[in-house]
C-alpha cells in the first residue's frame, strides 16, 4: 500500500466507484479500477483528501479475504 497524490495526473484522471455497503448514505470507500498498475481507494467524505493505493494483487487478496 502507498500514499498517492490526489492531483497525479493518472488519478485525476479516476472513474471512481462507491462501495456497494453504503446503503446510499455517503459513508463508504471509493474505489477506481481503470489506472494502471494501481487500485485507488479513497473516503467518500473526502474526495480531495488522501488516497490510498494498493497493487492488484494486494487488492485482489483483500478483497477476497472480506467475502
Amino acid at each position: 500500500m502507498s500514499q498517492v497524490s490526489p492531483s497525479s495526473p493518472h488519478i485525476s484522471e479516476a472513474t471512481w466507484i462507491a462501495s456497494t455497503y453504503s446503503g446510499g448514505q455517503g459513508d463508504c470507500v471509493e474505489v477506481a479500477h481503470n489506472i494502471p498498475h494501481i487500485v485507488p481507494v479513497r473516503d467518500s467524505k473526502r474526495r480531495a483528501g488522501d488516497v490510498l493505493g494498493f497493487s492488484h494483487d494486494a487488492w485482489r487478496v483483500f478483497v477476497a479475504h472480506l467475502a
